[in-house]
Formats: structure tokens, C-alpha cells, sequence
């Protein structure tokens, strides 16, 4: 047979004098002891937190450091939200008046439409209004099933705001039965009085909560001024939520806000006070349940967002629902216009500033203290679709240039990761022939020679036996350097050419030369071969220079090219040297039946090029380098229209009038190269000389333009 159940308090009192009972141990609680033992569970916490908060001050509002009581906060929050519920429940209502008297800590929240059903309630056996704001777990939106657009859902709300409250008020005038309720609570809803039931006019319809905090359970002897600049916030914040049909009064003093427009106006001017170009706002009201504008953030994300008139402080679904239709738009438009930036959606967040005034069906928040809306998109109850019209006004507001910016910076932020400096050594750069000089005092008077290949390099490298290591370095490229203008970020970081390149010259990305003195060269030499892929590879490298530093095209003498013949013509003692097959081929013809008489060498590349004749070229450098000499602004319109897909209408038409013009001028052309010995850029005043120009280019790499800068003997 089971023993008998004893008690437990023998057993303790044995097992130690200090010793607690079991019955002290485990209690049970109802539920208004549990939410004064465990306040933060229900209202937030009840210490004094700072940070950053909106308040309303001097007609603004201002962004400041506020200490202030959350649960305090709370349920002052709880009685202005029921008090504004009720302009959903009785579109009549247009009037909601708040008093906050500082001096006796006492707080009013009245507004007029339907009041309270001043009736008893038959399974309660108590007042309606007694039962809805003095009992727990009471609401009227307990059915899911109907659809209210309204702040309150759990049964909470109000008689939490009683609970912490010394005092607590509740007046309803119900006009359909002409009768006046008023009726007090004490001690945190521990007493109560007998309801007073009066007449009122038919038709007379309002209610009026006043309550006095306890100030004790908030740690707090008097209502702060922090506090209080929040409250007035929030009455603020109704003004900018229910619009002009709501007069809304604080202290007897009309809110001069009468829409979300001029609510969001205050922001506005706090923002635009320092600056010397203006925020713009673009709102839209997309329907009667969403209001939506949108603004130019400086770095991070904000909002400002509002739930049946609930401040979602920290946002939700309906912020992002709206900020990512933004986003997306601004997303595709910034990657159009720079195929670079590769912007995500964070990133375009991070300059918007969006305002959102939403009304939706049975709210689900993170919380009691409702900071988050947690409801699914989808049971919104309501669509929130954009207008084009809305979203054009957002391209024009300047929040494309401030994200297209911060692009550049970062990509420029990115690329100087890489960036070159002078000094006198370097590592880490297979095959590179740094020159001796190069880094040090005389660096200025350094050649860097970029050749085309292995092969050439080794033809460098005999010549420079000539000329001596102290000034010249040699760095073999691998073939076609990337055309950086069309190549995204991604390509240009990933490069190791490209990298190597700013590494050995010194270059640091968006840097104005207006001198080599702080180069590692003073001098860029292009060695490739005479034929059409030697010539691109110039018109590349000139393409990569000018993209990121153009204005080293413009310092005297720093980039040069160095010629080598592609046809050598000998008999006997006497060597003529060719560098343009047309310049051979009018000399071939010329001889006519003698030319059998010579001995042709055909130089397939640099590497064809004895380790001689290498020297042979050093030893005559003068002859065989040229000066590449920025003429003026068109040169490089001359280099965009050869590299750059957004020219492409422009090259067709380009080479259109070269296929035009190239029988009139080609003979005087090669007539003259014959005449000068060597083939040049040619350069004159007016139209003639550009046609010749492009010409030239067009000759040299054979139909591939590759730029328009003047090569001079």
C-alpha cells in the first residue's frame, strides 16, 4: 500500500537550520504578482538604457543621446496606441488630445468617436469597460478569424499600463445608451472603486485614460525630461500617422503636422540643417493602407516605420518589403551604369533613408514591446507595389550618384590595396630585370621595358649588355595585356599582370602625375613586335595607362616605343632597314627588276632578332626609340574610341570613313614614310591631320585601331 503524502518541512528542518523549504522554493504566482516580479517579460525593461533616439525638439526632429526607462516608455505607448486604434474602429473620430503634467506626474490620453460599451457583461458579471482595462487577458481581437488593422492583439496592452500605475482612471462616455462611465484603480490594479455611472447626450461618444506611473518600479522619483521628449514624440508621431482628419493636441497645443508628408518633413529639416545641398523626399501614397517616402542616407541604413500606428523602431517585413523593391530598382540602374560596382542589395540599403506608414491585418511582432513586425508578406492583407513614376523620382533624387560614389571609392579602395611605391627593391615578380637605379634618387632617369614575350625579352636583355643594368629593367609580358576599360573589377583585381605592372612602376591607383619623381621609372618602354598583335599590344598598354592615370600620357617622354625593322634588305656592304611593309613594298617596286639583287631578311617577330643585332639596336637607341606625345584632349577621345564598347556606332562610322578616305591619302602617306626612312604617327593642324592620324594607326596594326596619341622621330 502507498505511504501517505507528509509534509516536506520536517525533512528540511533536519537537513538544515538555513536550509529552505520546499513550499519556499517552488512558488506559484498569479498572474499580476508574475508581471511585477517579471516586468521586463511583458513592458521591456525597467533600468535606465542610452542610446540614440528621435525626439521631437523646437519644431524638429533631432537625433540625440536619450536616457530613458523602456517599460516606462511602454505604457504610456500601450494607452496612445488603444486611444488611436479607435480612429479604425469609428472613422468619425478626429480628435485625440494627450497632457502630460510633469509636476504631478499624471498623464491624460482622451479621444472622441464610439466609446466603450458602458454595459455589463453578462459571463463576467462586471462592466465592459472595467473588464477591457482592469482585467487580464481581455481584448476584443482575440478572433483571428476577422481581420483589424489595430495595435492591440494579446489581451495585455492597457492593464499593464494600470499595473505600473499608482493610479488609474477610466472615463467613457457610450452616446447609443447615453451613459457616462468613470472608475479608478489603485495600487498597480490591486483595488478598485464602483464604477460611477452618470447620463451623457446621445451621440456623446469619447473616452479619457489618466494614469500616474509608479515611479518606484522604474527606479525613478520624478518623470525626466528624456522621457518626457519621448512621449511628445510619439504624440507627434500620431499626428504624422492619422493624417488630417485627427486634430491631435499635446498639452492644449495643436500638432502642426496634418500628414505623413509633413511628419516626415521633420526629419527632413534635421537633416538638411548642416548641409549645403538638400535631402530630397519622394512620397508615394500607394494606397489607403501604405504610405511610403524615401530619402538619401549618409552611410547606413534608416528607417522610420509605423504599424497600425505601433513605431517599429527596429523595422520588420514591411520595411523590407518596400526598401527592397528600392533597392532592386536602384541595384539594376547603378550596375548598368558602372559594370564594376557589382552592388548588392546591402549595399544600395546602406544609402536609403525609408519612411513607411502601413496599416495591416492582425499584426505579429518579435515581442510585447512590438519593435519588429514579424507578419509573413504575404498575410498583409495588402499590397504595397511601387509606382514607375515613384521609382523615376527616385533616380533623380541623387540616391544614384551618392551609391555610384561610394562604388568608385570602393573599388578605388579595393585597387590601392595593390598599389606600387618607390622604393629601391621589390620581390615577388617572376621573370622581372629590375633596373639598379630604379626606387633610388635617380629613378626619374630609369626605362622599364615591357616586352612582348620571353623571346624579346632575351633581345632586350642583349642589348641592355650595351647600354648597362643601372637604368634599364626589362619585364616580359605574356601575350595581350587585359583591355581594362571593359574588364570588370573582379578581372582587374584578379591580373597579375595588371598587378605587376603598378607594383614595378610604382603606381598608386588615382594618383595625379604631373611628374615621374615619385615612380619607381621614369620611363615606360613598349618593345613588340612590328606586326598587328605587337601593335594592339601597344594600343593596350596605352589603353590601360590612360584609364587609370592619364595624366602620366602628358608627362614628356614617359612612355616610348622601341622599333625594330621587319625587313631587312641587304647587298653587299649596304643594309637598309624596312619598318612598315608598305614602306618595302614601294621601294620593291621602285627597283623593279634589281630588287633581285638584294638579299631579304623577313622578321617574323622580336625573337627572330639575333642577340647582335640586339646590340646593334642598343647601341643606336636613339634611332630606334620614339616619343609617344599627348597632343591635345583629342587623343584621348581618340583612345576611348578605340577601346570602349560604348563607342562602338562611332567606331563603325570610324572605320567607315577610313575605307573612304584611304585611297586619297594612303600614297602621300607611305610616300612620305619612304621619304623619312622609318615609319611615324604623323601630325598636323585641322581635319586632315586626324584623318591621317587614324590612318596611321590603322595602318600600323593592320585595320585594328589601337590609339590616336602622335609617335615622333
Amino acid at each position: 500500500m502507498a505511504a501517505p503524502l507528509h509534509s516536506s518541512s520536517g525533512h528540511n528542518a533536519a537537513a538544515g537550520g538555513g536550509a529552505k523549504t520546499i513550499e519556499e522554493m517552488y512558488q506559484k504566482k498569479t498572474q499580476l504578482e508574475h508581471i511585477l516580479l517579471r516586468p521586463d517579460t511583458y513592458i521591456g525593461s525597467v533600468e535606465k538604457h542610452t542610446q540614440a533616439l528621435w525626439i521631437y525638439e523646437d519644431g524638429a526632429m533631432v537625433n540625440r543621446s536619450v536616457t530613458y526607462v523602456p517599460g516606462l516608455y511602454k505604457i504610456f505607448d500601450e494607452i496612445l496606441v488603444n486611444a488611436a486604434d479607435n480612429k479604425q474602429r469609428d472613422p468619425k473620430m478626429d480628435a485625440l488630445r494627450v497632457e502630460i503634467d510633469v509636476d504631478s506626474c499624471c498623464i491624460s490620453v482622451y479621444n472622441n468617436g464610439d466609446g466603450i460599451p458602458v454595459e455589463v457583461h453578462q459571463e463576467e458579471g462586471v462592466y465592459v469597460p472595467e473588464m477591457i482595462l482592469g482585467h487580464l487577458l481581455t481584448s476584443s481581437n482575440y478572433n483571428d478569424n476577422e481581420k483589424k488593422t489595430t495595435g492591440g492583439r494579446n489581451g495585455y496592452g492597457a492593464k499593464l499600463t494600470n499595473i505600473f500605475s499608482t493610479e488609474f482612471v477610466i472615463e467613457t462616455a457610450d452616446g447609443r445608451r447615453q451613459k457616462k462611465y468613470k472608475q479608478v484603480f489603485y495600487e498597480n490594479m490591486g483595488k478598485k472603486s464602483e464604477p460611477q455611472i452618470t447620463k451623457c447626450k446621445q451621440g456623446e461618444n469619447w473616452t479619457r485614460v489618466t494614469f500616474k506611473p509608479d515611479l518606484a518600479k522604474f527606479n525613478m522619483t520624478h518623470l525626466e525630461d528624456d522621457v518626457v521628449a519621448l512621449m511628445r514624440k510619439r504624440v507627434v508621431d500620431m499626428a504624422g500617422t492619422l493624417g488630417k482628419t485627427v486634430k491631435v493636441e499635446l498639452d492644449g497645443q495643436r500638432v502642426p503636422i496634418k500628414s505623413f508628408c509633413d511628419y516626415v518633413d521633420l526629419y527632413m529639416k534635421s537633416a538638411n540643417c548642416d548641409r549645403p545641398d538638400n535631402f530630397k523626399r519622394i512620397y508615394e501614397q500607394v494606397n489607403d493602407r501604405w504610405e511610403v517616402c524615401v530619402s538619401q542616407s549618409e552611410g547606413q541604413f534608416q528607417q522610420v516605420s509605423f504599424v497600425n500606428r505601433i513605431a517599429t523602431i527596429r523595422g520588420g517585413s514591411h520595411v523590407d518589403y518596400v526598401t527592397n523593391q528600392i533597392a532592386n530598382h536602384v541595384v539594376a540602374i547603378v550596375n548598368k551604369k558602372n559594370k564594376n560596382a557589382n552592388m548588392k542589395l546591402h549595399n544600395v540599403k546602406s544609402h536609403l533613408w525609408v519612411f513607411v506608414n502601413a496599416l495591416i491585418d492582425n499584426p505579429a511582432f518579435d515581442s510585447q514591446t512590438k519593435e519588429t513586425l514579424t507578419t509573413r508578406q504575404g498575410s498583409f492583407g495588402s499590397k504595397c507595389e511601387l509606382s514607375s513614376d515613384f521609382l523615376k523620382k527616385v533616380e533623380k533624387s541623387g540616391v544614384i550618384e551618392n551609391v555610384l560614389s561610394w562604388a568608385d571609392f570602393k573599388l578605388s579602395k579595393e585597387l590601392k590595396k595593390t598599389d606600387g611605391s618607390k622604393k629601391s627593391r621589390i620581390s615577388g615578380i617572376p621573370k622581372l630585370e629590375d633596373a639598379n637605379e630604379a626606387g633610388g634618387k635617380d629613378s626619374d632617369k630609369c626605362t622599364l621595358i615591357l616586352t612582348e614575350g620571353d623571346s624579346a625579352k632575351a633581345l632586350a636583355m642583349s642589348g641592355i649588355a650595351v647600354v648597362g643594368r643601372d637604368y634599364y629593367g626589362v619585364f616580359p609580358l605574356r601575350g595581350k595585356l587585359l583591355n581594362v576599360r571593359e574588364a570588370n573589377h573582379k578581372q582587374i583585381m584578379d591580373n597579375a599582370e595588371i598587378q605587376h605592372i603598378k607594383q614595378i612602376l610604382g603606381l598608386q591607383h588615382g594618383k595625379q602625375y604631373e611628374s615621374t619623381k615619385g615612380l619607381r621609372y621614369g620611363h615606360l618602354m613598349i618593345m613588340t613586335d612590328q606586326d598587328h598583335d605587337g601593335s594592339h599590344i601597344k594600343g593596350l598598354l596605352i589603353n590601360f595607362i590612360h584609364s587609370f592615370w592619364p595624366s602620366l600620357l602628358k608627362v614628356p617622354s614617359f612612355l616610348v616605343e622601341f622599333i625594330t625593322p621587319i625587313i631587312k634588305a641587304t647587298r653587299g656592304q649596304t643594309t637598309k632597314s624596312f619598318y612598315t611593309m608598305p614602306e618595302y613594298e614601294e621601294w620593291r617596286k621602285n627597283l623593279g627588276a634589281s630588287a633581285s639583287s638584294w638579299t631579304i631578311k623577313y622578321y617574323k617577330g622580336l625573337g627572330t632578332s639575333t642577340a647582335k643585332e640586339g646590340r646593334k639596336y642598343f647601341e643606336d637607341i636613339i634611332d630606334h626609340k620614339k616619343d609617344f606625345v599627348w597632343v591635345d584632349d583629342q587623343d584621348g577621345n581618340h583612345i576611348e574610341l578605340a577601346f570602349s564598347k560604348k563607342r562602338i556606332a562611332d567606331r563603325k562610322q570610324w572605320l567607315t570613313n577610313f575605307q573612304t578616305c584611304s585611297d586619297q591619302y594612303l600614297q602621300w602617306l607611305m610616300a612620305l614614310n619612304q621619304a623619312r626612312g622609318r615609319f611615324c604617327f604623323v601630325h598636323s593642324r585641322g581635319i586632315l591631320s586626324r584623318k591621317l592620324r587614324w590612318l596611321s594607326s590603322l595602318v600600323m596594326c593592320q585595320n585594328t585601331p589601337h590609339t590616336t596619341m602622335v609617335s615622333r622621330v
